[in-house]
C-alpha cells in the first residue's frame, strides 16, 4: 500500500492505482479544513482528476451536507469463528472500502482479550459475545460503557459429546426409520452418564467460550430442559457457576476445544462453527444438538463498540454499519449461492483458517452430525435473513434473563430495569439509519428493515416448549424448573429465600 500525503494519521491509504472513487468522494465531503487539497490531488492517482486506476471518470463533489467518514483507519477484532463471516465479507469483498474505510481485522486469543482490547482503545469494535456489552454496562466483570448497534447473526453453535459419552447414550437413543437418532436429543439422556461419573468419583466437565457467552446460555438452558442442574453463581464476580451444580462447566477458547476434548480434560462443549465439524472430522466427538434447536433463531454474536466512539465518530460508525449489512445481506443472498466462496474466504488463515471442507460441514445449508449422518440445516447460519442484523430489545432482555436465572444477576430487578438496560447498550435507531439508507440507495430492499417498537412477539421454539415474552421478563424467570425465583439469593451453601 502506497501511503498518502496526508499529515492525519487517522486517513486512509491508497492502493497504487489511487483512492476507490465513493472514498476519494467522501474525502472532498469532508472539507479543506480536514483533508489539505493537495494531498486530494495526490489522492487522484498520476491524471490527477481521477479516483482509481482508470475509468477516467469526472469527480464531482457530493451533495451538501454529505456524511464525513472521521475516522477512515480502523481497527476490529474477532474470534476464529465462521460468524465473523460479515466483518470478512464486507473486508475481501469491498464493502468496507465502498463506504470510505480502511480497516484491519485482527484475531484475538480469546474473548476477554478482545474485550479488553475494544475497552482499551486497541480495537475500535469487534465480532462479540451478544453478552459481553450487557455485562460491561452492568458492571459484572470489566465494568465499561458499550452499545451493539448491530446483531451479526442467527443460529450458529452446538454441543458436542465425546466419543466416550457419545457410546454411553447412543444405544438408547430413540432411531428414525434409517436407524439414525431422533432430533433433537435432550439433556436427560446424560443423566445416568453423570450418576456413573459420580459413583466413581468423577466430576462430568463440559466446556464453553466465556461466562456471558450464548453458548454458556444455552449449555445450561439445554441442560436444565433435561432435568440436570447446571450450577449457579455466586455473588462478586465468581467465574465458574458451580453451586448445586451436578455437572462442572469450564471455560474454553473456541480453536482449542477439540484439543481439550481429545485430551480427556472436559467430556462435551458447547461451540460455535467450525469447532464442532473439526471433532467429527478428528473422530474425536459427536454433535448432538446445535443451538437453532434449543432457541429457534436465537440471536448470536453483535457488533460491538465503545459507547463514546459511536459518538465522537458518528459517521465512522454508520459507514461500518452499511459496510457490514451489505455484507450480511451478501452471505444470505441467492439462497445460499455465495456460500461456497464465502467458505474459501474464511478458510483463509487469516480468518478462521480450518479446512474449507470443515468449514462448508455446517456453513453451506448442512450439518454434520457424525459419518454417514448429514442433514439439512437451511437456518444454522443465518445473516441477514429473518431481520437477522436487527438489534432488538427483547433479545438483550432474554440474555438478561439467562444472567439473573442462573445469579450472575445476584439480585432481583423489575420489568423496567431489564427493558432501560436493553436500551442503553442495543440501539437500533443506529441500524435503522444505516440500513434506512441503504435501502433509500437501493442497496438492500425497504423490507429487510422489520416495522417494530424493538421487541418481538412472545417467542417460542424453544426445547423446554415455553415461551418468552421481552417485555415480561420477571413472568418469564418464573416459569422454569431450574433457576433462581423471585427472591431468591445464591450463597456458598445453596439456594436461599422463597
Amino acid at each position: 500500500m502506497l501511503a498518502l500525503d496526508m499529515p492525519d494519521p487517522d486517513l486512509p491509504t491508497a492502493s497504487a492505482g489511487g483512492l476507490d472513487r465513493r472514498h476519494f468522494l467522501r474525502l472532498l465531503g469532508a472539507g479543506a479544513a480536514a483533508v489539505p487539497a493537495a494531498s486530494l490531488l495526490a489522492a487522484c492517482g498520476p491524471g490527477g482528476d481521477r479516483a482509481g486506476g482508470g475509468g477516467g471518470a469526472t469527480v464531482s463533489l457530493p451533495a451538501a451536507g454529505a456524511e464525513i467518514v472521521e475516522k477512515p483507519v480502523l481497527t476490529l477484532g474477532f474470534i476464529k469463528l465462521t460468524d465473523m463471516a460479515p466483518l470478512a465479507i464486507a473486508k475481501e469483498k469491498n464493502f468496507f472500502t465502498e463506504e470510505g474505510l480502511n480497516v484491519t481485522l485482527e484475531a484475538q486469543a480469546n474473548w476477554k482479550v478482545l474485550l479488553d482490547g475494544v475497552i482499551g482503545g486497541q480495537l475500535d469494535g469487534a465480532h462479540m459475545l451478544a453478552g459481553q456489552p450487557l455485562a460491561a454496562t452492568i458492571g459484572y466483570g470489566t465494568a465499561a460503557e458499550l452499545i451493539a448497534p448491530l446483531s451479526l447473526d442467527l443460529n450458529g453453535n452446538a454441543i458436542t459429546l465425546s466419543n466416550k459419552v457419545w457410546g454411553m447414550i447412543e444405544p438408547g437413543l430413540a432411531k428414525d426409520a434409517s436407524g439414525k437418532p431422533v432430533h433433537p436429543i435432550p439433556a436427560s439422556v446424560l443423566r445416568p452418564v453423570i450418576e456413573s461419573f459420580k459413583s466413581q468419583g468423577k466430576p462430568f466437565n463440559i466446556g464453553m467460550v466465556f461466562p456471558v457467552s450464548t453458548h454458556n446460555y444455552e449449555l445450561r438452558y439445554w441442560l436444565a430442559a433435561g432435568g440436570v442442574q447446571p450450577g449457579f453463581y455466586l455473588p462478586g464476580g465468581d467465574a465458574t457457576g458451580a453451586v448445586g451444580g451436578d455437572v462442572a462447566i469450564s471455560v474454553t477458547p473456541p480453536p482449542q476445544m477439540p484439543a481439550t476434548l481429545e485430551a480427556g480434560t472436559i467430556e462435551g462443549y458447547c461451540v460455535g462453527e467450525p469447532w464442532n465439524q473439526a471433532a467429527v472430522q478428528k473422530k474425536i466427538g459427536v454433535p448432538v444438538i446445535t443451538d437453532d434447536e434449543i432457541w429457534r433463531l436465537n440471536p448470536e454474536k453483535v457488533l460491538g463498540v465503545r459507547k463514546d466512539f459511536a459518538a465522537k465518530y458518528p459517521g465512522t460508525t454508520a459507514a461500518v454499519l452499511r459496510a457490514v449489512i451489505k455484507a450480511q445481506q451478501w452471505l444470505d443472498a441467492n439462497q445460499g449461492g455465495n456460500r461456497a466462496e464465502a467458505v474459501r474466504i474464511l478458510s483463509q488463515p487469516n480468518y478462521v483458517g480450518a479446512d474449507a471442507e470443515v468449514i462448508g460441514a455446517s456453513m453451506t445449508g448442512k450439518f454434520t452430525y457424525g459419518p454417514g449422518d448429514t442433514r439439512d440445516a437451511p437456518d444454522f447460519n443465518i445473516f441477514f435473513r429473518e431481520f437477522a442484523g436487527y438489534p432488538y430489545y427483547s433479545d438483550a432482555v432474554w440474555y438478561l434473563t439467562q444472567m439473573r436465572r442462573w445469579g450472575q444477576i445476584s439480585e432481583d430487578k423489575p420489568d423496567d430495569w431489564y427493558a432501560a438496560t436493553a436500551a442503553a447498550v442495543y440501539r437500533p435507531d443506529l441500524y435503522r439509519a444505516a440500513a434506512g439508507a441503504l435501502a433509500a440507495q437501493g442497496a438492500i430492499p425497504a423490507g429487510a428493515i422489520p416495522e417494530t417498537d424493538g421487541y418481538k412477539p412472545a417467542q417460542k421454539g424453544f426445547i423446554d416448549g415455553l415461551a418468552f415474552d421481552g417485555k415480561k421478563p420477571n413472568a418469564y424467570l418464573e416459569q422454569f424448573p431450574i433457576g433462581l425465583k423471585k427472591g431468591q439469593k445464591v450463597t456458598s451453601a445453596g439456594v436461599q429465600g422463597a
